[in-house]
């Protein structure tokens, strides 16, 4: 069993649900990010999603963007992502972290260090999942079979907008969980609509077996909990990463943390 699925294994157990943020690697400080990951950990994160800086993020609004620019401008490629996992794992070896991006860095990647190095190196890091916002199902049969091979699972996104085929499709070779945007539009949104939710969950559930996260347009302790009444849990990113923006260096990492605990706190009490 694979870290995330014991994750949500054990959530479930409890009648929990995961609370999984969103940070971009090396925003806004690369040397506190492995800092901030540990103290979102200690604050509530049952799963951490570490953005892969990309210089044309598609699915991302202005918020992920400008802390995507903001990490590219201090150097952060795969390389330094991979390693800011290894110094996590020297401080936390149970919370999972998903790295989530684009194509071009994963496909970069492999150009530059041999064919299938990011999977090989994502895995000996200490990686549980890859979400790549633009692999769809029908080309990724291959890709998901060499990351289950190295112990790690491939994550997709579901839409409003994603078909029944689309949702059978995912089903098939998805891993670890599901993550739903709740809106059509970018991150950042604040447009959610929780009872168009509660009516997609469970029609996903017909199709995918893995656990459904709910991500875009969360940003407090009472969308997470509206939210998490409907799904297996929620997603936060934006809102995290403007809170980091208006840190000091020494700051980020606590501020992190009692955002975690809060919306943490408010899941618990579900």
């Amino acid at each position: 069993m694979s870290r995330i699925a014991a994750t949500f294994a054990a959530l479930q157990q409890s009648g929990r649900k995961a609370l999984i943020p969103y940070v971009c690697a090396g925003d806004p400080f690369p040397d506190r990010t492995v800092e901030v990951m540990l103290a979102l950990a200690d604050g509530g994160a049952d799963v951490i999603e570490l953005g892969v800086p990309f210089s044309d993020p598609m699915a991302d609004g202005p918020v992920i963007q400008k802390a995507a620019e903001r990490a590219l401008a201090q150097g952060i490629g795969m390389a330094q992502v991979l390693d800011f996992v290894r110094q996590f794992r020297l401080g936390n070896q149970t919370t999972p972290v998903v790295l989530m991006g684009y194509a071009n860095p994963v496909e970069r990647y492999d150009q530059r260090h041999g064919p299938l190095r990011f999977v090989k190196d994502a895995a000996e890091a200490g990686v549980d999942g890859v979400l790549i916002v633009d692999y769809p199902p029908e080309e990724c049969v291959e890709f998901s079979a060499t990351l289950k091979a190295h112990g790690l699972d491939l994550i997709f996104l579901l839409a409003p907008t994603s078909t029944e085929q689309r949702m059978r499709q995912v089903g098939e070779i998805a891993t670890g969980y599901v993550y739903y945007v709740s809106l059509k539009g970018v991150t950042g949104a604040g447009n959610l609509d929780v009872a168009a939710v509660a009516e997609a969950v469970p029609r996903i559930r017909q199709h995918v077996k893995v656990p459904v996260g709910v991500g875009f347009g969360i940003r407090d302790a009472a969308s997470a909990s509206a939210v998490g009444r409907v799904s297996d849990g929620v997603v936060i990113g934006s809102r995290l990463i403007q809170i980091l923006e208006d840190q000091t260096r020494d700051s980020a990492p606590e501020a992190a943390r009692q955002f975690m605990a809060e919306i943490r706190s408010a899941l618990d009490a579900l």
